[in-house]
């Protein structure tokens, strides 16, 4: 994906596909990674890249050693 939005879109119209084919888990797993999508587009509204796992796990938990940084 080029941005945020494009991604936030292409799993809305994933959500849709997947309850037509009755993949709940599908379903499950793409409305968890929109919600994260939301939520860091909100924390975030001058950044229009579209987020890694990594970026959107730290912004969710921003105290887990995985996103701490450190400076020498």
């Amino acid at each position: 994906m080029n941005s945020i939005d494009e991604h936030i879109k292409k799993d809305q119209s994933e959500i849709q596909s997947a309850k037509a084919q009755g993949d709940q888990a599908k379903v499950r797993h793409l409305t968890d990674e929109l919600h994260s999508l939301e939520e860091y587009k909100e924390h975030h509204p001058d950044d229009k890249h579209d987020p890694n796992a990594l970026e959107l796990f730290c912004d969710a938990n921003p105290d887990e050693p995985e996103c701490l940084v450190y400076d020498d």
